[in-house]
Order: C-alpha cells, then sequence, then structure tokens
C-alpha cells in the first residue's frame, strides 16, 4: 500500500499524522532499548509507561541551545511540533534520554511562537530520562496509590503516576502558574486528569493528603517536614538533598513505618536533580577550569591517592562538611575549584602510585579533603547516611556511632520566602 498523500507547505512535504506517530512511536521504541541496555530501565509498570507515553504530545515545544555551553549570551531556539521542519530534530531531542528544556524565563506557554531567544535562563524542564526513570522505579508506584508529584515541570512524571496509579490519586504541583496549566492541558491530550495545582510544591498539598508516594523534582537543602507529615503509613518520599554545588547530590528517601514512625536515609548518588528555589548554583567558568589546569601554585609531590570519584560517600560529606566546592567532571584527574574565593586544587598521578598536587588561594583544600576522608574511613567508609528528625524540627544526616561518627545538620540556607509577596 501507498504512503498516505502529504500536502506541501512551502515546498516541504507534511507527513500525514499516522505517519508522524508512527515515527514518534519508533523512537520512543528505541529510547527505552537504550534504557534497558544502560540499566537505567528494567521490566516493570515505568518501563510500560514510558514505552506508552507520546513524548511528542507532553512536550509539543521544546527549546534546543544554539549556543556553546561557556557563551554568554546563551542563545535558545524553540521547535514546535506544529511546524512540520521542526519535527526531525524535536523527535531526536525528546527521546535522547537529555534533559528537555520546556520553559524560558517563566514565560506563558500558551500560543507562544517559535523562534530564539538570547539570555535569560531556562526556568522549566524534563529531567534526565535515566535518572527519572531509576527514581520512579526505586518509588515503587502500584495501582490505586495516593501521589504526589512535586515540581510539574514538563508533566513527565505525572504522566507516569496517572498511568500505574490511576489519575484519581495523583496531585502534581508547581510555584509557577504557567507550567501547571501547560502540564494539565497536555496531560488532558493523553487522556490523563490529575490535580494540577500551583503552589509551593515544599509546603505540600494538604487537601489530598497523606500520599503513598511523594516524589520531588528538585534538589532541596534538608528534607521539608511539611512532606514528611503528609506521608501516609507504609508511605515513601523521595528527594535529592544538595547544596549549591552540583557535583556530589544525595538521595533522601523517607519511609513512614506501619506503626507511624518515620525513618529516612540519605543516599550518596551520581545525579541528581538541579537546585530548587532560591539557591545560586555555583559552576566552574571555562577561565576558572583552565586556570586549575595550566596554573601554578603549591606543589608537593608523593602524596597519598585521593579518594577515587566512586567513594560517593566521601564526596557527599565534602561537600556538606566544607561547602562552596565545584569538580571538574570533565578533567581526567581531580580538578576542583571554589568559584566564591578563588581557591583551586589539582592532582596528578606520577606514576609509581604517588600523586602531585597543586593549590592555589586561601582555602587549603587538599588538606581539607584529607581531613574529610580520614573522618570517612573511621566510620566506615558509609556509601548512605540516617536521616535524623527531631522535635524541634532539626534535621541531621549521620554515619557509624560513638566517636568515629561523622555527621552534620541539615540546614536551609536560602531566604525565607515571603508568605504574601507583592
Amino acid at each position: 500500500m501507498s504512503e498516505p498523500a502529504c500536502p506541501a507547505i512551502g515546498g516541504t512535504p507534511v507527513p500525514a499524522p499516522e505517519v508522524a506517530d508512527a515515527e514518534a512511536a519508533a523512537a520512543r521504541a528505541e529510547m527505552v532499548t537504550r534504557l534497558e541496555a544502560s540499566g537505567d530501565l528494567r521490566p516493570g509498570p515505568v518501563r510500560e509507561a514510558l514505552l506508552a507515553l507520546p513524548r511528542h504530545v507532553l512536550m509539543p515545544q521544546a527549546y534546543v541551545r544554539r549556543s556553546a555551553p561557556d557563551e554568554t549570551p546563551p542563545r535558545w531556539e524553540l521547535l514546535d511540533w506544529a511546524v512540520p521542519a521542526h519535527r526531525p530534530e524535536l523527535l531526536r531531542v525528546l527521546h535522547s534520554g537529555d534533559s528537555v528544556a520546556v520553559q524560558h524565563d517563566g514565560e506563558a506557554m500558551r500560543a507562544r511562537a517559535g523562534g530564539f531567544r538570547s539570555g535569560g535562563a531556562i526556568t522549566a524542564m524534563s529531567s534526565v530520562l535515566g535518572m527519572t526513570a531509576g527514581l520512579l522505579q526505586r518509588l515503587d508506584l502500584r495501582p490505586g496509590q495516593r501521589v504526589l508529584d512535586v515540581g510539574t515541570g514538563a508533566g513527565v512524571t505525572a504522566a507516569v503516576a496517572c498511568f500505574v496509579c490511576g489519575d484519581a490519586g495523583v496531585v502534581t504541583i508547581d510555584l509557577d502558574e504557567h507550567v501547571t496549566a501547560a502540564a494539565a492541558r497536555h496531560l488532558a491530550a493523553l487522556g490523563h486528569r490529575p490535580a494540577a495545582v500551583t503552589g509551593d510544591g515544599e509546603a505540600g498539598w494538604p487537601d489530598r493528603a497523606p500520599y503513598d508516594r511523594v516524589f520531588v523534582s528538585f534538589a532541596v537543602p534538608r528534607v521539608p517536614a511539611a512532606l514528611v507529615e503528609q506521608l501516609a503509613r507504609g508511605g515513601r518520599a523521595l528527594a535529592t538533598i544538595g547544596t549549591s554545588s552540583p557535583s556530589w547530590p544525595g538521595l533522601a528517601v523517607i519511609t513512614r513505618t506501619a506503626g507511624g514512625r518515620i525513618e529516612g536515609e540519605l543516599r550518596a548518588v551520581e545525579y541528581g536533580h538541579r537546585a530548587g528555589w532560591g539557591w545560586q548554583r555555583l559552576f566552574l567558568s571555562a577561565a576558572f577550569r583552565d586556570r586549575i589546569a595550566a596554573g601554578r601554585g603549591r606543589t608537593v609531590r608523593g602524596c597519598p591517592a585521593p579518594p577515587p570519584r566512586q567513594a560517593r560517600g566521601m564526596w557527599l560529606a565534602l561537600d556538606h562538611l566544607r561547602p562552596g566546592l565545584v569538580r571538574n567532571l570533565g578533567a581526567q584527574h581531580l580538578e576542583i575549584g571554589a568559584p566564591e574565593c578563588g581557591s583551586w586544587v589539582r592532582a596528578r598521578p606520577d606514576g609509581d602510585g604517588t600523586w602531585t598536587v597543586t593549590e592555589c588561594g586561601p582555602r587549603a583544600l587538599w588538606d581539607e579533603i584529607q581531613q574529610v576522608a580520614a573522618r570517612w574511613r573511621a566510620a566506615g567508609e558509609p556509601a548512605a547516611y540516617r536521616i535524623g528528625f527531631d522535635a524541634d524540627g532539626e534535621q541531621w544526616a549521620a554515619a557509624g556511632r560513638g566517636r568515629t561518627a561523622l555527621s552534620w545538620p541539615l540546614v536551609d540556607p536560602r531566604p525565607r520566602r515571603e508568605e504574601n509577596p507583592p
């Protein structure tokens, strides 16, 4: 049978709707296969949801960056599924597995004109899919559960929750009314109608509490107390716990036992969500990275090797006990900078089992790393820490006991949000 006739717009053939849908389905299948091959996805309800979810319906418009990573001001182009010429690239963007940018500078998301945007920032996105898939599987979604999705973004988590659990028990909340309105519209186009509400996600949504599952899609400095209070018996909540540094995230896994007791664990992980409201995100500029790679400073040879990158429990502790540091993850060996004061450290192997360490600036970063590493080893080289809660609302992370315990408070350094902003 011949392919359906396609009209032409501006001389470019326009695929018939069924052809475009078939191409999208094939792209989804390839995406799921890649996630399975990488180990991020396994058989189960999350896999079935991702295989069935038409991402071009949920995200009919998306931004692609048209400037280099360190170029300023940054430039983006908005691709639109309604524009046939955009569809091949948009299909690649939506199914690449990378994060997908859907909002620029808090704009309204209905009837947006395509084209370029310069400066500003991306303010809503769908997170890296491998990380999202892994977290959703860890959440253990089941039919009939009540789910609170904190940080709506592009609506992917809400769509999966609706597919697995059913619409009736799903609430998705975001601080931006444009984001929640767009998500509600796109989810409805898929046949899903969860409660999409605008509000402070860290305060939860008590009208539908308690929740069997809570998923926070942005990093927070401590576990939001309201979300703990709204967790049902037998319930589970997941949230990235981090600092202003993107380098060493932790995953908070909070459960309420059948008896009502709250238990928490902070697990050192490779990837986490981006920082949420109120944080100035630290980063290493291209100039700073170049200075670390080639710069001169205090040099010591014959040093012991630094803890490996895979010793994530140590680096997580360093991030909280010696804050303000960012690792250059693109460097072959250890390179860490402190952007706020200009300090940096570089360590490279000598070839005889020892390392040469060079550092510069007011902070003695190599000593800081070694001191925290010694405490981490004394505590048993933990990859995860207990999260403690007390009656006064204080929280802390801890591993080991007695004199060898390694612990730190989980505090919120952000300015208090106004109750009734003007």
